[in-house]
């Protein structure tokens, strides 16, 4: 019996590693040559995981590369057909719902959005399920994938979510939220698996991914600020997600000089409230929204410079203390906010100058809006190919 578990768990070892090859190389087709090189397995052994994963749908044969025509059997060539594990991403937030449907590689295949302001004045937790339902069919629609076919999803939300279960133990954003089974109903739309996680640590891990420290390229500490209309943070730590006791990263709690420190009926914390996007656009006489203030403090505008100095000078001196605790290599800042562009960095930057013995890099992310999105898309497809690899479980017998 031992003999037949340890051929079986080669076996399943061998599957593994030709899947990490061609998903490193995806999606470029290999010859089982190159293959057999890149995995250390002899080519036999590549022959044959090649024919099992070709007849499971995993794999997709391409055309012979015109320098393997000649005399004798042309080298065939395959690569990773990604549409056999597709993933969801899911972002459920008090103010947008965003899904994103992805294959085995990552690559999007649809993505869907829909915002409060196009439903109501707000969304009660009833209705935001509605929404979910919504823009899943959409993305599902758009992608062409049935519910059935989906390997993982993973859903984003505010809050401080319990690693067990799911279940969102704190998200004042949105009334009623955590009343809400939200891994039962996503799991009465798709038949797979369910993970939900915070918001901003699925942020941080797009924006660790965006800068190799996902995969040991950059073993950095990274301080991602997911910044619109409300204020949270994800830590990475020499590429793994810091969750302390599971609140790690709520700085929008922090009470900057001045705030009041009581949690007030909207739930938001003191300096999510001061340097929300709402808060940034009410700072300036005519201003309706806090992209407006940033576009008028790039041309030059005396009260919009003034009021992003004065939104840079809040942030700074709050978050300056969990700098000096972290002494972070990098800071990105994500989500609306991060539309502001260089002005607000550039501010950021010259207040945290005169805070901070090492000031760390502070870059804008390019993924804004989608940074949450494309976390949780990221985590669905790593939970995919955790399934897939022995060497992530413990053997047995």
């Amino acid at each position: 019996m031992g003999s037949t578990v340890g051929t079986a768990r080669l076996r399943s070892m061998n599957v593994a590693t030709v899947l990490d090859v061609l998903r490193s190389a995806s999606p470029a087709a290999l010859r089982l040559a190159e293959i057999a090189e890149r995995a250390g397995l002899t080519r036999p052994t590549v022959a044959q995981v090649v024919d099992e994963l070709l007849a499971g749908g995993w794999l997709e044969q391409h055309d012979p590369d015109q320098r393997d025509r000649g005399p004798g059997r042309p080298a065939i060539r395959v690569a990773l057909r990604g549409r056999a594990a597709p993933v969801l991403g899911l972002d459920v937030g008090p103010h947008t719902v965003t899904a994103a449907v992805a294959d085995a590689a990552g690559e999007w295949l649809a993505s869907e959005r829909r915002r409060a302001h196009e439903y109501g004045p707000g969304w009660s937790a009833d209705e935001l399920l509605d929404v979910v339902d919504e823009v899943v069919a959409a993305a599902l629609g758009g992608a062409g994938v049935a519910a059935q076919e989906l390997r993982a999803v993973v859903v984003a939300t505010p809050g401080v979510v319990d690693a067990e279960t799911g279940r969102v133990v704190h998200v004042p954003s949105i009334p009623g939220w955590a009343d809400v089974d939200l891994v039962g109903h996503v799991r009465g739309l798709v038949d797979c698996g369910v993970l939900v996680d915070n918001d901003a640590n699925l942020a941080a891990l797009a924006i660790a991914a965006g800068r190799g420290a996902d995969t040991g390229q950059n073993p950095d500490t990274i301080l991602a600020i997911h910044w619109g209309e409300r204020l949270g943070a994800g830590v990475v730590i020499d590429g793994r997600v810091h969750r302390g006791a599971g609140a790690a990263g709520e700085v929008g709690f922090i009470t900057p000089g001045g705030a009041a420190p009581a949690k007030q009926s909207d739930g938001r914390g003191p300096l999510e409230r001061a340097v929300a996007g709402s808060a940034i656009a009410r700072a300036h006489s005519r201003a309706t929204r806090a992209s407006e203030v940033f576009d008028a403090a790039a041309e030059g505008e005396e009260e919009a410079l003034g009021v992003v100095r004065d939104v840079a000078r809040t942030f700074a001196r709050a978050v300056a203390p969990a700098m000096l605790v972290l002494d972070p290599h990098a800071v990105v800042i994500g989500g609306g906010v991060a539309r502001a562009g260089e002005v607000l960095r550039d501010a950021v930057v010259s207040e945290l100058r005169d805070l901070l013995v090492n000031v760390p890099e502070v870059q804008l992310s390019p993924l804004v809006d989608d940074a949450v999105v494309s976390g949780a898309v990221r985590l669905a497809v790593t939970q995919v190919w955790g399934a897939l690899d022995p060497r992530a479980q413990p053997a047995s017998g």
